[in-house]
């Protein structure tokens, strides 16, 4: 199946299935879809060109490309990564290490850095096979290419699983994940990629190899696998890790939970987790989003555990109006979102999302500062922790046809201004990239961006990698 060079789906998936009810139900967009424009690069370099914001759907359906890459190398191995730095080097190329593709933050763009003579987008998806498996251990070795559901197909022959699934499940890569520090779907608990890594290997721009050693935990000084986390591609291109796994086919329970607002879902959730106890889904929806997305009529509290299930008694008494399973077809419309976002963006919507951590007490206030910047926009809980929680806020509007780029660095400023005044951090699971940039610049100590800048003067001293995602080169 060949991928959609504009968007998330396959260029065979149907696009405006159901349009016209769509629109009836959100009172705004048309039925009447807008075309792709044709393409006037070749398919590979223009689904190379960006990543998946919602800017990045809008130009690439109208056939405008900021950062076209003048190569894509497709390296089949770790021998293939290092041939492609060299071309890149002699060539006096920028590298943009391309997972999936799957970045709402601006960071698969290949743009040259200062100095560059072009551009090189260096995917890694043909490194996609699972090494090696330690049952005893409970740790697989799988090269950084492999996208969810490949990871999941190959552990399966092993009786094992990863369980890491965010929403770009079937499009990125654990290279990906690690880069970027994703978060899962496990709400409590073991949910950031951070939590299952082992060990990181990696390859430098100059040829040399990355590679930490295989422990469960270690005090020996500053960690070198946290250094690659949430690197973004900018100091070295991971080719594979350790990561831990577990058991497939754990018993499961889940439950959905309709409140009267969402201000005692809040508190509901900060009892069960200061409570000690780990659903593996504690999800808060508001009401507005509910009935945006068909989930219902009411606040939704979404409730799930895997494994350990002696949390559910606990669960049941503090929620005596849970209703039992129900919770199945959230789960599906959460992984298909990204293809209805292609229909929204043909239609005229502007479809948008923003995530945030903050701790308990400055919550509510983060997220009515939210609301009163941007009016149209809904939240839900999506990740809690004993001393906060990460809500996620979505905008649904009336695209303004032609000005959609000012309208999406409107909305992107007013959400994120607000964030930062109440105390949140500017992602808590999207990563960086350059979209992010000015308010991580105000979020880091700057004695810390100093060292960071060390570190990767050190490792790509012509600033070759990534170029503009998390620091200025």
């Amino acid at each position: 199946m060949t991928r959609r060079y504009w968007g998330w789906g396959n260029e065979d998936d149907p696009v405006g299935e159901g349009a016209a009810e769509l629109a009836a139900h959100l009172g705004f967009g048309s039925a009447e879809l807008e075309c792709p424009a044709p393409l006037a690069i070749d398919h590979d370099r223009a689904l190379h060109a960006h990543g998946a914001s919602y800017l990045d759907v809008v130009r690439a359906l109208r056939g405008e490309f900021p950062h076209v890459p003048d190569v894509v190398e497709h390296p089949a191995d770790e021998a293939g990564v290092l041939q492609a730095l060299e071309r890149a080097h002699g060539a006096n190329f920028s590298v943009t290490p391309f997972g999936g593709g799957t970045s709402v933050v601006g960071g698969a763009d290949p743009v040259r850095g200062p100095g560059h003579d072009g551009a090189m987008s260096l995917d890694t998806q043909r490194l996609d096979r699972v090494l090696e498996v330690d049952p005893t251990s409970l740790a697989a070795r799988i090269q950084a290419g492999a996208t969810g559901p490949r990871i999941e197909e190959q552990l399966a022959e092993h009786g094992m699983t990863m369980r890491f699934y965010p929403q770009s499940f079937e499009r990125s890569t654990l290279g990906g994940w690690i880069a970027t520090r994703a978060a899962g779907h496990f709400a409590t608990g073991p949910t950031h990629i951070d939590d299952l890594v082992e060990s990181v290997r990696a390859v430098a721009p100059g040829g040399d190899v990355w590679e930490s050693r295989r422990l469960p935990a270690s005090g020996a000084g500053p960690s070198p696998d946290r250094l690659l986390l949430g690197s973004e591609g900018t100091l070295a291109v991971i080719t594979e890790a350790w990561v831990r796994i577990r058991p497939r086919d754990e018993p499961r329970w889940s439950a959905r939970v309709e409140l009267d607002d969402f201000a005692t879902g809040l508190e509901l959730i900060r009892e069960i987790v200061q409570g000690g106890l780990r659903p593996s889904n504690c999800r808060l929806i508001e009401e507005r989003e509910a009935r945006l997305t068909f989930a219902g009529e009411k606040t939704l509290l979404l409730l799930g555990f895997e494994g350990d299930l002696g949390g559910v008694e606990a669960v049941r008494r503090l929620c005596p109006g849970l209703t039992e399973g129900g919770s199945g077809g959230w789960r599906e419309a959460f992984l298909r979102a990204p293809y209805l976002r292609d229909t929204l963006v043909a239609m005229g919507v502007f479809a948008e999302t923003y995530e945030t951590a903050v701790t308990w007490d400055r919550l509510p206030a983060l997220i009515e500062g939210v609301r009163a910047a941007v009016p149209t926009v809904t939240c839900r809980i999506t990740h809690a922790y004993p001393d906060g929680a990460a809500p996620y806020f979505t905008v649904l509007a009336r695209a303004r046809r032609g000005d959609e780029e000012a309208q999406w660095s409107d909305v992107k400023r007013a959400v994120s201004d607000a964030v930062t005044a109440a105390g949140g951090t500017i992602t808590h699971h999207h990563a960086v990239g350059r979209d992010h940039r000015p308010w991580y610049d105000a979020q880091r100590p700057e004695l810390f961006a100093t060292a960071l800048r060390a570190a990767k003067t050190a490792l790509d001293p012509d600033w070759r990698l990534n170029p503009g995602v998390l620091l200025e080169p």
